[in-house]
Parts: structure tokens; C-alpha cells; sequence
């Protein structure tokens, strides 16, 4: 993705920008809905052109469209793009903007993270919420 303010990242990258790093099967972008069509547009460009089935869970509130590719290794990495729901409008709005590596990201912030993993409420989320909510205090 570029360097724009119609997209973010959030999970796994956005945990080891908080402080903990973990081995992650995706890569999490939180984008405006208008925004699909291009990111589906800069995806195909960098390879991620498997087109997964739409998901959506907890009455809408989190609508993913994931796009794949398969890698060197014979390995499928998945970019998950993550709709902005009312539900979620707040992390949108709360994001952060750091310097990695001389380029401006635009991440998830903490509080937005803790949210959007709860949203999720995977094992996984609800460890990281833990290790993440223990830091903070």
C-alpha cells in the first residue's frame, strides 16, 4: 500500500509497533470503504490477486475483503483489508502516525488496537489483549 491517509495498518504489525512482536499469518489494513477499489488496485501490483470470500461478524461491525497471494516459498500470505464500520469509526479517527524507516505509517492506536482485537475475540486477540492491557498499566 502507499504512503496515504485512506488506509492503516493494524494487528500484528501494529503489535510489534506497541511493543510486542509476534509471528503473524497476514498483514491487517483498516481502510475507508471508498478506498476498496484502489487498494484491490495496489494489492494486484504487489502480487496479492486470490480473491478470498467477504467476511463480516459481530453484526457488521467488522467487514474484511482479503486478497492473497501464494509467495517464493509456495507460502500463502493474505492482506486483509478492513472496512471502516461506524462500529469502528473511533479507530479510524484515533490513528497515529509514526516514522518506520524514513516513511510516514499511519497505525492503529493502542486503545484502537485493544478494540479492534476485542471486535475479533480470538484466543490469540484476547492473549494479545492481555499482554497488551498489562503493559499499559
Amino acid at each position: 500500500m502507499t504512503k496515504t491517509e485512506s488506509n492503516m495498518r493494524c494487528g500484528g504489525l501494529s503489535l510489534a509497533i506497541h511493543g510486542f512482536a509476534r509471528a503473524t499469518l497476514d498483514i491487517d489494513i483498516l481502510i475507508q470503504p471508498e478506498s476498496l477499489e484502489k487498494a484491490y488496485k495496489i494489492g494486484a501490483e504487489k502480487g496479492f490477486d486470490i480473491r478470498g470470500l467477504d467476511i463480516s461478524f459481530k453484526e457488521r461491525a467488522v467487514e474484511i475483503r482479503r486478497v492473497s497471494k501464494i509467495d517464493d516459498n509456495g507460502e500463502v500470505l493474505s492482506l486483509d483489508l478492513l472496512l471502516v464500520t461506524p462500529q469502528v469509526q473511533d479507530v479510524w479517527e484515533t490513528r497515529e502516525k509514526i516514522d518506520f524507516l524514513g516513511n510516514w505509517l499511519s497505525v492503529v492506536s493502542l486503545a484502537g488496537l485493544i478494540k479492534m482485537k476485542r471486535l475479533a475475540g480470538r484466543p490469540q486477540d484476547l492473549a494479545d489483549i492481555a499482554r497488551l492491557e498489562n503493559e499499559e498499566s
